[in-house]
């Protein structure tokens, strides 16, 4: 008698598959594991993250030819899998995560896997909402025709009772000019600096600085939470204290708390600020994990306003090429395809992303940064650069201004700084200097 066959992985592959309209196309880099071939690993991987199993099966539903996933292309160490949309709950990114990010990640055959991109259908795409606001943040909160949009973060990044951080730097970088004041990632509700005290003085501190300068002024204040109904809690008191915004740490608050501030902004009309916190454990790996790129793709489909991509020139991880790949896909309503780093896509009515550059920025490596993106409509985000300055938080924070309008002047720093005390201090201190 023939033998009988056990795996049916390899089922799951088909070159002469044309993916559909409509099918889900994600892009992944693998390496198999020793004495494994890359046909085992791949068809492990559709198998897995669609309708497989182990070994063949006695019985079968009627359906399952409508549910298979297809490894429809590979060479090297790439591979492209088209799953139907069948297999996707509308609107619900932690259920096609649960597939395409799922049990394939803990599979022996593979050494390694990373998700890079996926093609999203605009039928899949039209059941969800997106941004508020997204890059209209700009014109619709702060009323102006052009960015940057900024924010300083209190540093050290814990240790400011709530009067400390809403007056001594709060009110400080407002006064100075910057436009936001931001709440720290790992900044909740500590003994220290309690949520509703935090919200509430800062919006004393707003009101003031608005009547001093007669600028509009906000805050990112951080409403992630121990559960769901802490977090409308927060957000709602953020709301009923005259904020247009409110900051989720995206990753560590996960898919489902995302959708759920994503529809409180929606009810108050707010925009969110999002926070990668975290997001390094599975993005900085090259080999395995998920790319922030397709992170961030995640975040605007839910509906984040804004999203932190970094520098290029900071002290966090990043290459110029990768920030810009990112920024594209986040402000363009039509994305071209780069070889196995980005896929195409449209994106249907959903909003633009405004892209936020942060970490390790100060006056003097501004213009670099503004070069990197290639526009000045971001989220730009000064913390230490501004509170470093010698002459203290206000002085930094005008140094920040100042490096922006002689950007804008196009007038380099150094000479804008001939007649600016407070840029010209601050390149005394860090110059060019890149931190890392």
């Amino acid at each position: 008698m023939p033998e009988e066959k056990i795996e049916w992985y390899h089922e799951f592959i088909n070159t002469n598959y044309k993916p559909k309209n409509d099918d889900v196309k994600a892009l992944f880099y693998y390496e198999p594991a020793e004495n494994i071939t890359p046909e085992d690993a791949i068809g492990r991987v559709a198998s897995e993250s669609s309708s497989g199993t182990w070994t063949t099966l006695t019985e079968t539903p009627k359906l399952l030819p409508k549910v298979k996933a297809y490894a429809y292309r590979y060479d090297s160490n790439y591979v492209r899998i088209a799953y139907p949309r069948i297999l996707f709950e509308n609107s619900s990114v932690p259920g096609m995560m649960s597939g395409i990010g799922g049990n394939i990640y803990g599979m022996k055959a593979v050494k390694n896997l990373r998700l890079i991109d996926v093609e999203l259908p605009l039928d899949y795409i039209k059941d969800f909402k997106g941004p508020n606001y997204g890059s209209d943040v700009i014109k619709r909160i702060f009323k102006r025709k052009s960015g940057p949009v900024t924010s300083v973060v209190p540093k050290p990044k814990l240790g400011y009772t709530a009067e400390e951080h809403a007056k001594k730097v709060g009110y400080a970088v407002w006064k100075g000019g910057i436009d936001c004041v931001k709440d720290d990632e790992n900044l909740t509700s500590q003994t220290f600096n309690k949520f509703e005290e935090r919200v509430k003085l800062l919006a004393k501190y707003r009101d003031k600085a608005m009547k001093e300068t007669g600028q509009i002024k906000d805050a990112f204040i951080n409403v992630t939470a121990p559960d769901l109904k802490e977090l409308e809690k927060r957000v709602k008191l953020v709301h009923d204290n005259g904020f247009r915004y409110f900051m989720i740490d995206m990753v560590v608050s996960g898919f489902t708390a995302v959708g759920t501030a994503v529809q409180l902004a929606y009810d108050y009309d707010m925009a969110i600020h999002g926070h990668r916190a975290m997001h390094a454990m599975f993005t900085r790996n090259p080999k395995h994990g998920m790319t922030m790129l397709f992170f961030a793709k995640l975040m605007r489909l839910i509906g984040v306003d804004q999203i932190h991509t970094g520098t290029g020139v900071g002290k966090l991880e990043g290459s110029a090429e990768s920030i810009m790949a990112m920024e594209k896909m986040l402000m363009q309503q039509e994305i071209n395809e780069i070889e196995n780093v980005r896929l195409h896509q449209k994106w249907g009515k959903i909003k633009p992303v405004l892209p936020v550059s942060s970490g390790g920025l100060h006056p003097g490596i501004l213009p670099a940064v503004f070069d990197i993106y290639g526009t000045m409509d971001i989220g730009l985000q000064v913390g230490g650069g501004t509170q470093g300055h010698p002459d203290g938080i206000e002085a930094g924070a005008r140094a920040v201004m100042q490096a922006i309008e002689a950007y804008k002047q196009k007038t380099s720093l150094k000479e804008y700084a001939e007649n600016h005390k407070e840029l010209r201090r601050a390149l005394e201190k860090w110059g060019s200097l890149k931190p890392i």
